[in-house]
C-alpha cells in the first residue's frame, strides 16, 4: 500500500489550478451538501458560477465553505487530493467580473441561468498524494496557460 504525502503549498496551488469540476462542502438547515461545480481560480480565491436561488447561491454566501479537487488511478492506487477552506462571498462589482472573466473564467456545465459569482478565497489550502511524486506533464489532467499566472 502507498503512504500518503503531505503537499507543500505550491504543489496544492498547481494541483488546485489544473482542475475543472471540483464540490462544495455547504452547512444548510438539513444538513452538509456536496455540491459539484466547475470552477476557476484567480488569485488565491477559487471561483464559480451559480443560480441566485441553487442551494450554493442560498447557504453559500457569507458561510464558511470547503471545496475539494482531486484525481485518483484505480488501477494503481494513487492519486491525489486539495481541499481549500474558507468563506463564500458574492461578486457583484462588474470590474471584478470582467477581470475574472479576462484571467480565467468559470464555465458551468449545468444549463441554465449561472449568473451569480461566488468566491472562496481560501485561508487554509491542504492536500495529500498517494503514490510517487506529481508531475504536471504526466499527471495533471488540464495543461493550462491563463494570463496574469
Amino acid at each position: 500500500m502507498a503512504q500518503p504525502h503531505e503537499l507543500s503549498a505550491d504543489e496544492c496551488d498547481m494541483l488546485l489550478r489544473s482542475g475543472i469540476v471540483g464540490r462544495i462542502a455547504i452547512t444548510t438547515p438539513s444538513g452538509p451538501h456536496i455540491v459539484p461545480v466547475n470552477y476557476s481560480v484567480v488569485d488565491d480565491t477559487v471561483i464559480v458560477r451559480t443560480a441566485p436561488y441553487s442551494i450554493l447561491g442560498t447557504y453559500g454566501i457569507n458561510a464558511p465553505l470547503a471545496f475539494e479537487v482531486d484525481q485518483f488511478d484505480y488501477e494503481y492506487w494513487t492519486g491525489w487530493s486539495v481541499m481549500a477552506r474558507g468563506r463564500g462571498v458574492a461578486i457583484a462589482d462588474a470590474d471584478e467580473i470582467q477581470r475574472i472573466n479576462q484571467v480565467w473564467s468559470p464555465h458551468p456545465w449545468a444549463s441554465g441561468q449561472r449568473n451569480l459569482y461566488v468566491a472562496l478565497r481560501w485561508t487554509e489550502l491542504t492536500g495529500r498524494r498517494l503514490g510517487p511524486a506529481i508531475d504536471p506533464a504526466r499527471d495533471l489532467p488540464v495543461h493550462r496557460q491563463a494570463a496574469g499566472l
